[in-house]
Formats: C-alpha cells, sequence, structure tokens
C-alpha cells in the first residue's frame, strides 16, 4: 500500500448465493481525495461500502484503510472512519444535542471533550441554532447534517459516505456539498461517496463507475467525459432501430441505440446536423447536440443507459448496445 493511498482494495470479490456483487474489484483512494462510487442498483457499490466500513468482512481479495486489514483490524479501522448511511441514523425523538452525545459515548467521548466537540462540529455544519430542537422537527436537509456531525463527532481521517443525498432537493444537496468540500479544504479528510446520481458524481475529484459488480472506468470527471469525444448527437426516432443500423452502415458513426433514442459521438457537428435531416427524414424526429456526460461514458462502458422507474429508482435499460456498432 503507498503511503498516498488512504484506502487500497485489490482483487476485492463477494457473492450473494450464486449472484456475484463484486468481480476483483481493485480501487485506490488517496488522502485528501474526494472519491464518488457511481452505479445503478446492483452494480456492487453498497457492498463495497458496507466492506470498507467493517460491516461485511471480505470473502476475497485485500481490503486495507490506513494501512490496517479491514478483515483482521475492524477495531482499529472504525476508530480511524466516519461513516453515513444511506437512511439516517437518528432517533427522531431525541433533540439534535441528545442525539450527538449518544453518538459520543461509543467512542468514549464524555464531559469537556464531548461538549467541545459536540460545539465544533454544530458550528462547523451551520446548525447551533437547531441543537435543542428534537430531530423530529427538522427539514431532510437539516437531519442529513445532524447525521453528519454525529459522524464527525470522533474525528475521523476517513469519511464514507452511502447515497448521502437521499431524500435531498436540490438546494439541500448543493449545500451537503459545499460541507463536504470544506471538510476536505479545512482538515484534510479524506472523503468517500457512493452515489447513483450522475450530477453528484461530477462534484468529486476522481469517480469510479460500477455495473453489475465490475468496475468499468476510473478517472477524472473530466478526463472521462473528454476520452469519448467532444460532442454526441442523439436523434429521437419512431424507428430507432432503422436509423442506428443505418447510420451505422452508411455513416460508420458508432451509433448506439439508448433506451427509444440513437446516439453517436460527432466531431463534425457543423455537416452533420443538416445531413441528418436531410439523408434520413423519415427517421429523424428531433436532433439534440450535446457534450458528452458520465452517463455517455457509462453507455461508451457498457451500452446501457441509466434509466428512472416510477418510484424514481436507478435502473439499466433493457436496451442494448446495436449490433452494427
Amino acid at each position: 500500500m503507498s503511503a498516498d493511498e488512504a484506502i487500497d482494495v485489490r482483487q476485492l470479490t463477494h457473492a450473494y448465493g450464486t449472484r456475484t456483487a463484486l468481480n476483483e474489484t481493485d480501487l485506490r483512494v488517496q488522502h485528501g481525495e474526494i472519491f464518488a462510487v457511481l452505479g445503478p442498483n446492483g452494480s456492487g457499490k453498497t457492498t463495497l461500502f458496507r466492506i470498507l466500513s467493517t460491516l461485511l468482512p471480505p470473502q476475497a481479495g485485500k481490503v486495507r484503510v490506513l494501512g490496517h486489514d479491514v478483515g483482521r483490524d475492524a477495531p482499529k479501522v472504525r476508530k480511524l472512519i466516519g461513516v453515513g448511511f444511506q437512511a439516517t441514523s437518528l432517533d427522531k425523538k431525541l433533540t439534535v444535542d441528545e442525539n450527538l452525545a449518544q453518538q459520543a459515548y461509543l467512542y468514549g467521548i464524555h464531559g469537556r471533550q464531548l461538549r467541545d466537540r459536540r460545539s465544533e462540529v454544530l458550528q462547523r455544519l451551520g446548525i447551533t441554532d437547531r441543537r435543542s430542537d428534537f430531530v423530529e422537527t427538522l427539514s431532510g436537509g437539516l437531519k442529513r447534517r445532524v447525521d453528519l456531525a454525529k459522524s464527525l463527532l470522533h474525528q475521523p481521517t476517513i469519511l464514507l459516505l452511502d447515497e448521502p443525498s437521499t431524500g435531498l432537493d436540490p438546494g439541500a444537496r448543493s449545500d451537503l456539498w459545499r460541507y463536504l468540500r470544506g471538510l476536505r479544504e479545512t482538515h484534510g479528510m479524506t472523503l468517500m461517496v457512493t452515489t447513483h446520481l450522475l450530477e453528484e458524481a461530477d462534484r468529486a475529484d476522481r469517480i469510479m463507475i460500477m455495473n453489475e459488480g465490475q468496475v468499468v472506468a476510473t478517472g477524472e470527471p473530466g478526463k472521462l467525459r473528454e476520452s469519448i469525444g467532444e460532442h454526441s448527437i442523439t436523434v429521437e426516432s419512431d424507428f430507432p432501430e432503422k436509423l442506428c443500423e443505418q447510420l451505422n452502415r452508411l455513416w460508420n458513426c458508432q451509433a448506439t441505440l439508448v433506451g427509444r433514442d440513437v446516439r453517436f459521438p460527432s466531431s463534425d457537428r457543423t455537416n452533420q446536423l443538416p445531413r441528418l435531416i436531410e439523408e434520413f427524414p423519415d427517421l429523424v424526429k428531433s436532433v439534440k447536440l450535446g457534450r458528452p456526460t458520465l452517463e455517455d461514458v457509462f453507455i461508451e462502458k457498457t451500452g446501457h443507459r441509466f434509466w428512472q422507474d416510477n418510484d424514481g429508482e436507478p435502473m439499466m435499460s433493457q436496451e442494448k448496445e446495436s449490433p452494427a456498432r
């Protein structure tokens, strides 16, 4: 393990019965880095989070956090990490102060040390004026801040957060990320976040994209987007399969089916946009030009896209990559 690495995962494999959740996963997180693990439901990111937070022992492979093996040295690892779960772990019938006191006792923090640290985290997260409020009266964003304050009481070196923006509106989500960046900038803290939100992963220094237990891409968000071209064209069509086949046959443009749309990278958009309308007038319904997103990276690596089901949860499209590609 390099001295620059806060988290070092090598060939990690974990299965639930016959289903493999993680398949020989490798991961390196540097000290002072904000690192995001991005993937839809079932991609393996939550299993990875549970292993790193010592809730699950690794079945195969090596996992080290700050030099400690999470399987053999779990008690040492727990003292060094702060953990925030997808669902806040707050007692809604207690006040903010009382919730923090309960957490502090688990780490042997009491007396003046408790008073000092509690005041510090409340001030850092901007909730000092809510310390006497009962948790059940707080908004979702404030509850998330209190939960974050709990995880910071024992002054961890690494903060692990599982889907921290769940249930937050866009404003509260932006506030949360401002606090996370502040932790890194003022305290040099290392943060690892799991998420299914593409725009949230874009805020991290580096990301790892997962799909069905496999790591499909790792790197800085900007560089990952640049790796698939400067622009992409998305075409809405009533006959997407036919259009995709014709584009690949006649233009050789690496078009793929993305749900019911057709998408392909474009380096000559000035000529391609009018040509689309001219050459495929009966197949083109609308055309959209844009810079590649992390969704485009996901599609490029997997042949799938992120979709939203009726409950708003992410899932992968059943549409496969065009055979003509």
